[in-house]
């Protein structure tokens, strides 16, 4: 298939905020921020053509002005301390937004048919930070018109500035205001950042199993695999879930087990298979939300996720029960987050690392508010998100299915990023369990 030729008539604009921000404004990262740096987040949404109907690139990014005001750091640009070691932070120099417009002559249906990651590539733009690192846009918003007058909004949102419950937040108060609404009270851009940890009383005496440290990147922020990445995108219906949960835990337990849980394992299982005895990952990491406040309300970006890992110990994953792997995952996670955060405040935020990656990784998005995003009070028809520049161990995303696509309601939609010469083998398996690809 000729990707390049589904979109055209690319043009690029920025949006600042609408009253200057301040020459003496900095944003500093937390640790858990500067540990995820060398990631992007990818999100799509699909409309329908009632919703953007009339609608014009201008009355997408006249109400961005005075949005970028409450999130004047996503306006900004990387620098680096001179006094502080090199450590990063971001000068909110009012530097903008990036805008994508682009059309397609393809139909929001025909384009979903194809269910090709390659071709979803072509609606968000595909963001590395770097070379010249302090005249990159830190976030890129792109809207594609579609032949049937529906349209596309991706958006490509570096990491650093927060996790994806940040990012979906970010858009969706976007849209709030674009409709009207006034943005909530409480919204503010403060940053509760870790507590200094003196360096000799630190308790990191080795590299968690959750990250993998990398050589310097410099100013180029990106990751350097020996393999091509992959995504691949699937819908488990609701009705599919629950005929899996109960076949593997039977009827009367079923009620009590996480979706997220069953999955990962399932997943687990199958990629094990995929790569054999000698590559199989007998450590895996568990990225959740972080429980302990609701960051949704309180802050405007942060990176507040939980990291941990389960450790598959005499047990050849390969040939587990799905059962047995769920129940580990649920119940013999080890906690990294304090260890993960020690050793970047130990470092002072220079070394650089892959988490996404670094093992085969499982991230629970399932409670992320992705169709809180509206235009004209309608819903997506479709959204989802990814993360880009992941390791070679791979990324596996869990999130909400849409409410109705195709027919098939509810669910999850998973996401995974692998290597490319596992993914046909992977889909022939997930066939063979699950009945999908």
């Amino acid at each position: 298939m000729d990707v390049e030729k589904l979109i055209s008539d690319i043009k690029s604009s920025s949006v600042v905020p609408a009253k200057i921000t301040g020459a003496d404004k900095v944003h500093e990262f937390t640790n858990m921020d500067l540990v995820m740096k060398l990631h992007y987040i990818k999100g799509l949404y699909f409309f329908s053509s009632d919703a953007v109907e009339d609608l014009n690139i201008y009355d997408f990014k006249k109400p961005m002005f005075h949005f970028l005001e409450l999130y004047y750091e996503t306006s900004g640009r990387i620098r680096r301390s001179e006094d502080g070691g090199g450590r990063p932070f971001i000068k909110c120099n009012d530097g903008g937004v990036r805008i994508i417009e682009a059309k397609s002559s393809k139909t929001i249906e025909e384009w979903l048919v194809m269910n090709d990651s390659s071709v979803n590539d072509q609606l968000v733009y595909d963001q590395v930070l770097g070379p010249e690192l302090g005249f990159a846009p830190l976030v890129f918003i792109q809207f594609t018109w579609f032949k049937c007058g529906g349209m596309s909004i991706g958006l490509s949102w570096a990491h650093v500035l927060g996790d994806v419950f940040s990012a979906s937040n970010f858009i969706n108060i976007w849209a709030q205001i674009m409709g009207g609404q006034l943005p909530p009270q409480s919204l503010n851009n403060s940053r509760t950042n870790n507590k200094f940890i003196n360096p000799l009383l630190s308790t990191v005496d080795k590299l968690p199993f959750s990250l993998k440290k990398v050589d310097p990147v410099g100013d180029h922020w990106r990751i350097t695999n020996s393999c091509k990445m992959i995504s691949h995108s699937f819908h488990i219906t609701e009705k599919e879930l629950n005929q899996h949960i109960s076949k593997i835990f039977g009827p009367k337990q079923s009620a009590k087990v996480k979706p997220f849980d069953v999955i990962s394992a399932t997943m687990w299982k199958i990629l094990a298979k995929v790569r054999g005895e000698s590559a199989e990952p007998g450590i895996v990491t568990i990225i959740s939300k972080d429980n302990s406040c609701d960051r949704e309300i309180t802050q405007v970006s942060n990176n507040g996720q939980m990291i941990s890992i389960v450790e598959a110990n005499n047990v050849k994953v390969s040939e587990a029960n799905v059962l047995e792997l769920a129940k580990l995952i649920a119940e013999k996670g080890v906690d990294e987050t304090k260890v993960v955060e020690e050793l970047m405040e130990k470092e002072n935020g220079t070394l650089d690392f892959v988490v996404y990656g670094a093992n085969l990784t499982f991230v629970n998005l399932e409670k992320a508010n992705i169709y809180g995003f509206e235009l004209r009070g309608k819903k997506p028809l479709f959204a989802s998100y990814n993360i880009s520049e992941v390791g070679e161990e791979g990324v596996v995303l869990v999130l909400a299915g849409p409410e109705n696509l195709n027919g098939k309601e509810g669910g999850r939609i998973v996401n995974l990023v692998l290597p490319e010469d596992q993914i046909e083998r992977f889909k022939n398996e997930l066939r063979e369990e699950l009945g999908v690809f």
